[in-house]
């Protein structure tokens, strides 16, 4: 099984938004998002999905092509120019990237696995979370 990372949907305002962004790379064939270092377990991440936080939620995530030096000693994080909706959970903001287990990682929405709850409104759905009802 892959192994998945998560980060913050840094300026995006939805997750329409966010997809458009992602789509206007389509034409490349991939996005590169720059990050300082090599993440450690990088091999186990191709084939797995970096999961885009927003508004304190996990959203959607985007297929991992691979990594590559970018030449000025930074790191690329090369991702399919996509964005697959998932089932809504909370995730605290953080910075840069965190590795996230196959395991631990939400449902696509209408996938397997899929509920009532894909339909909910995402603030009704984090609220019920937080009260443990869902």
């Amino acid at each position: 099984m892959p192994l998945h990372m998560t980060k913050i949907a840094f300026g995006a305002e939805s997750p329409a938004h966010l997809r458009q962004r992602l789509e206007s790379y389509a034409a490349a064939g991939e996005v590169r998002l720059t990050t300082r270092y090599l993440p450690k377990r990088h091999e186990e991440m191709v084939g797995g999905s970096l999961y885009w936080i927003l508004n304190h939620t996990l959203v959607g995530r985007s297929p991992i092509l691979g990594f590559m030096d970018n030449g000025q000693g930074r790191t690329w994080i090369r991702l399919r120019p996509e964005l697959i909706p998932v089932r809504s959970i909370p995730k605290r903001a953080h910075q840069g990237w965190r590795y996230l287990e196959d395991k631990d990682a939400p449902p696509d929405l209408g996938g397997e696995g899929a509920d009532g709850r894909d339909e909910m409104p995402p603030k009704m759905l984090g609220d019920l979370m937080k009260m443990g009802l869902v």
